[in-house]
C-alpha cells in the first residue's frame, strides 16, 4: 500500500554521526562508498546504528548551474575521535522546524514525497532551506518497497 503522511514543525535528532560528502559531479559507486564508511566505523571501534542518512543541497552558480551536493551519514554506537578526512563526526547534529513526510512504495517512486513536500510548501506559503535529510528506513527486497522519512527544514 502506496502512502504518504505529512507532519509540520519536525525535529531531526542525531547522534554520533559520521558523515562524507561528495559532489554529484563525481562518479562514484555509491553502496562501496557507505561499505567504507561502515568498515571506516568499525576499525576505530564503532558500530553502525540505525540506516543511513542522505543530505542534499542544491546551490544555483553564477553561471546558472546547478551544483548539488551530497552528504551520506551514518550514526555510531560511540564517539569516534580524531576523524580523517574525507570523514567529519559530530557529536550531535539537530534539524529544527522541518517539514516532513513518511514514505512508504517503490524505491523509484520516492521522488513523489520531496514533490508533496513541495506542493505543501507552496501552498502554505511556507519557504524551505533548499535541502533536505532522507533517512532510509526500511527495504523489502520481495516487493521493493520502501519505508523512508524525509525531513525538509523551513527557513527561519
Amino acid at each position: 500500500m502506496n502512502r504518504i503522511s505529512l507532519h509540520e514543525n519536525k525535529v531531526l535528532k542525531l547522534q554520533n554521526v559520521v558523515s562524507l560528502g561528495m559532489n554529484m559531479e563525481e562518479n562514484v559507486n555509491i553502496d562501496l562508498l557507505i561499505d567504507k564508511m561502515d568498515t571506516y566505523i568499525q576499525t576505530h571501534g564503532a558500530k553502525q546504528i540505525g540506516p543511513l542518512i542522505q543530505a542534499t543541497s542544491f546551490e544555483i552558480k553564477d553561471d546558472g548551474a546547478v551544483d548539488i551536493k551530497m552528504q551520506f551519514m551514518l550514526q555510531t554506537d560511540n564517539f569516534i575521535h580524531n576523524v580523517e578526512p574525507p570523514y567529519k563526526m559530530d557529536s550531535i547534529l539537530r534539524v529544527k522546524n522541518c517539514l516532513y513526510a513518511r514514505y512508504i512504495g517503490p524505491e523509484d517512486k520516492l521522488k513523489f514525497a520531496y514533490d508533496k513536500l513541495g506542493v505543501y510548501a507552496f501552498e502554505n506559503d511556507i519557504e524551505l532551506e533548499g535541502c533536505n535529510y532522507t533517512i532510509y528506513v526500511d527495504r523489502n527486497e520481495e516487493d521493493e518497497t520502501m519505508v523512508a522519512d524525509v525531513f525538509m527544514p523551513v527557513k527561519e
